[in-house]
């Protein structure tokens, strides 16, 4: 199979989803195609099967703001056609699906009827698709979809409840690749963080105000009282400032280390103790399953799908959002002691070996090829 996929090439979940899939299919032995901006950030080219084609938007003195929607369109028609895909996938919504919508409509004058999937992520729905700027375009793209998939039954009922949405919707959740994850703590990146065997919390994130990234440092702060501990807050974005700023005002700046964003995630979780995600809202939680993946427990709000995620006292705990003092005192009870912990740490890994890459892929597969066989009976009809 010929696959395209679409996306964001940064270090959001949705990139990193999108490229993830790519490089299983790739390693399955199907054709795949990255068609955006730039290089997705977890992209190499260590296989045979994997392209990347870039979309060029030119700037012009008439245009305030690129056209990267007709860019990425005439892209697609340019590589649908001359590398003759059998499908396309797009990652959220906003202006994937409409582009792809808009580059099928032109195909077809070439004589080529291509489906495209489209995958639901969260904000793309949940705050920029509720938008009265977007929203009627996001409507529309979803129902013109030959497939629409989305990574939670707490997304698919929130677009349900939120959009005039007439076609059916796949729930496939995200997944984890346990042969980038799982990795040995190494334990002289463990001794440089945490010199006096200190327990390492672990936050990641990209920094907007719904992460709540202020509770992460409130919550750090009763843990640090208790137990001898330091805080990791790993990635970048708006509320980084603020919660710099916060680490000093509270008294707890020597304690806490703002990494930026990193390409190997892994290597930093593999000698963290606790993950923390107070987050408001969370469609899914793939940086939560990335920590479960190595042996992390988590400590999260019940927002979103988390609870899909977060089994309640085995592999975590979950508390309402802002309940600082429960989420606190529950990250405590795990980490206070070390058989406690030790347990936690296999129930999460146990956990997140249920979202095994090698049992969703196959979700997939069957699903482009179930679109697919509909494209060409609707073709026949």
């Amino acid at each position: 199979m010929k696959i395209g996929i679409v996306c964001y090439p940064t270090f959001g979940g949705s990139g990193v989803v999108a490229t993830e899939l790519g490089k299983a299919l790739a390693d399955e032995g199907h054709q795949v195609h990255f068609i955006t901006y730039s290089q997705p950030a977890r992209l190499d080219f260590f296989s045979e099967n994997l392209f990347y084609h870039e979309v060029s938007v030119r700037d012009y003195p008439l245009f305030d703001y690129a056209p990267y929607e007709s860019a990425l369109a005439s892209k697609l028609v340019d590589v649908v056609r001359f590398e003759q895909l059998d499908i396309l996938h797009v990652h959220y919504a906003i202006p994937h699906a409409s582009a792809a919508f808009m580059a099928k409509q032109i195909l077809e004058s070439y004589g080529i009827n291509i489906p495209f999937v489209t995958t639901l992520h969260g904000t793309d729905i949940t705050l920029v698709g509720k938008d009265p700027t977007y929203k009627p375009v996001v409507t529309f793209s979803i129902n013109k979809s030959d497939g629409v998939t989305t990574v939670s039954q707490d997304l698919k009922e929130d677009t349900l409840k939120h959009f005039d949405i007439t076609r059916e919707i796949k729930v496939i959740p995200n997944f984890i690749d346990f042969s980038r994850f799982s990795l040995k703590p190494k334990d002289h990146f463990k001794k440089a963080i945490a010199p006096n065997n200190e327990r390492i919390l672990i936050h990641t994130s990209n920094f907007r105000k719904v992460k709540r990234t202020d509770d992460v440092i409130r919550m750090f702060q009763k843990i640090q009282e208790k137990i001898p501990s330091k805080l990791l807050m790993v990635g970048d974005g708006p509320e980084r400032a603020y919660n710099e700023q916060l680490c000093r005002d509270m008294g707890v700046c020597d304690h806490v280390r703002f990494l930026g964003k990193q390409d190997a995630i892994e290597e930093i979780l593999s000698v963290s103790d606790l993950f923390l995600m107070p987050s408001e809202t969370e469609s899914f939680g793939l940086a939560a399953l990335e920590a479960m993946a190595c042996k992390v427990p988590i400590i999260t709000s019940n927002a979103g799908g988390l609870p899909e995620l977060n089994v309640d006292g085995y592999c975590g705990y979950m508390s309402n959002v802002g309940d600082i003092d429960d989420m606190a005192s529950k990250a405590i009870s795990i980490l206070q002691s070390d058989e406690v912990l030790n347990r936690f740490k296999e129930n999460a890994f146990i956990r997140a070996k249920d979202f095994d890459l090698k049992k969703i892929l196959p979700d997939y597969i069957s699903y482009y090829n179930q679109v697919i066989e509909n494209q060409f009976n609707l073709k026949e009809a």
